[in-house]
């Protein structure tokens, strides 16, 4: 079989340690050290949102780096049956036990602050190219309150693409969501 070097090649990596979790969100996601002693930010499947939210978040940000974004390198991360023994916190260890198995990552980029459009400047081609993908997506989490893009090395990344297809949640009446508007762009940043 022929292999094209273009095509999506997702690593999976085994998460050896819990760094911290990260309380922003509904999903409780984590800091966390895996195996290749790179960092994580790391979706659990166990997480209220559930695996969609995974999906979502691979095909959203996997479409944006097709599109030349910047997106995080996005892993397929495994947490072995025993890793959550030792948290103390019921309610993180709980999320553990529930996310056995694989899960998804995406590389920590470390030192980056969250974009603020009132202290940072931002082509007005690449907002409206955001503002375009997040309307290909159906992603309603990028907003004011909500940026979910993030400055690094001085370069704009997209981050946090979980809620966008929302229409997979629901898939009653798939046709006539795909003839609707995008309504919630309003909200957009």
């Amino acid at each position: 079989m022929h292999t094209d070097s273009s095509q999506l090649q997702i690593r999976t990596v085994e998460i050896t340690r819990y760094v911290t979790p990260l309380r922003e969100g509904g999903s409780l996601p984590a800091i966390v050290e895996a195996a290749d002693d790179f960092l994580y930010v790391l979706k659990f499947r166990g997480a209220g949102q559930g695996i969609k939210a995974l999906i979502a978040e691979l095909i959203g940000g996997e479409i944006a780096r097709a599109l030349g974004f910047r997106v995080p390198e996005i892993v397929f991360a495994n947490i072995d049956e025993a890793f959550g023994r030792t948290e103390p916190d019921e309610e993180i260890q709980d999320l553990l036990k529930a996310s056995t198995g694989l899960n998804l990552g995406l590389h920590y980029l470390s030192g980056s602050v969250t974009f603020d459009p009132a202290v940072t400047a931002v082509d007005a081609l690449l907002a409206s190219q955001i503002v375009w993908l997040d309307c290909l997506l159906t992603n309603m989490d990028r907003t004011v309150r909500n940026t979910n893009m993030l400055w690094w090395h001085k370069e704009l990344w997209l981050i946090d693409h979980g809620a966008c297809l929302y229409f997979h949640h629901n898939w009653q009446n798939w046709k006539d969501q795909a003839m609707r508007p995008f309504v919630l762009i309003k909200d957009h940043v």
